[in-house]
């Protein structure tokens, strides 16, 4: 009797988070579900390691004090190690090609969190990566952020969907996410930006137009929105164009007045580090309506989700 060839089973394809439609609204509302119950584990000191031995590399071009904090803890807490390269002390740092180091440095762990650049650098990374890759920041996109705002919005308000979220400020990474976020989960965002610094649709990575408005007047984009948000004025790599955005942006900061116009229970967020008098009042930081902590605070238990995630599928 001739032997019966072996039946290989094909490893499911990696999957990678390097921008926020990356992942659907059914993937993202499972996600969401899983933060709260990781978080809600974590609040009561349960012990939880889905990711035992599995370890974290986190590739740093960028500094960051929340993301670098929320992943390393994130993962020691799923039970990994998590590992920290500066590119300054890499071979990436000295001229190695991405390329070369997405194919070492992804045999040697289970999964990479990149902060740099321009876009093109993680996706250069990813494409020879055999482990998932998760954006923890780049020029054009922050998805991670944007994945605990909408979380800390339902956990306050309730479902995202159909509401309004007011950006005020740069049209940056922060508004380009936004964006992407209201075409994949249903909801519309005003954004009211100083003139030329508008959103650029083919940058933001948008199918449409049916999910934003844009607004001269950032009082009118606030007006009536469930949710009014905003950035520094000049984010990092932008610096030898602070003096000019200062004077650019003066009339965009957020301010009780703006408060005032927007929903009768609208939230307030900025991802932080913020400049109070600059592009938001402290009574608005620090007043009522702001949820600035919590918002940080759920960078650690969604990123904690999107890491059991990609790594492990859906856990039931």
């Amino acid at each position: 009797m001739s032997a019966q060839p072996m039946s290989i089973k094909k490893p499911a394809p990696v999957k990678h988070f390097l921008q926020f439609k990356d992942l659907t609204c059914e993937e993202l509302d499972y996600l969401f579900e899983r933060t709260r119950v990781i978080k809600q584990k974590f609040k009561a000191y349960q012990q939880y390691w889905p990711l035992t031995d599995r370890t974290l590399v986190m590739i740093f071009e960028k500094a960051s004090t929340r993301t670098r904090l929320s992943f390393e803890a994130g993962m020691q807490q799923l039970g990994g190690a998590a590992i920290y390269l500066n590119t300054r002390d890499s071979q990436l740092g000295r001229g190695e090609p991405v390329e070369d180091a997405g194919q070492v440095i992804s045999r040697m762990c289970d999964i990479v969190m990149i902060r740099t650049f321009e876009q093109s650098i993680i996706e250069r990374f990813a494409a020879n990566s055999r482990v998932p890759v998760i954006n923890g920041l780049t020029n054009e996109y922050h998805p991670c952020q944007v994945l605990a705002d909408i979380y800390t919005y339902i956990e306050h308000r309730g479902s995202i969907k159909g509401k309004t979220v007011a950006w005020i400020g740069d049209s940056n990474n922060m508004c380009n996410t936004w964006l992407q976020a209201a075409e994949v989960l249903d909801f519309n965002v005003h954004v009211s930006t100083p003139p030329g610094y508008e959103v650029e649709p083919e940058r933001a990575g948008l199918f449409g137009e049916d999910h934003y408005e844009e607004f001269a007047d950032p009082m009118k984009a606030a007006r009536g929105a469930d949710l009014v948000t905003t950035d520094v004025w000049t984010s990092m790599g932008f610096e030898a164009e602070n003096d000019e955005r200062m004077k650019d942006f003066a009339d965009w900061q957020v301010d009780e007045d703006m408060m005032r116009v927007a929903a009768k229970d609208a939230l307030f967020m900025h991802c932080l580090p913020a400049h109070r008098g600059e592009e938001v009042s402290a009574g608005v930081i620090d007043g009522p309506e702001s949820v600035v902590w919590d918002e940080a605070e759920n960078r650690l238990h969604v990123q904690k989700a999107l890491m059991e995630y990609v790594l492990l599928g859906k856990v039931t």
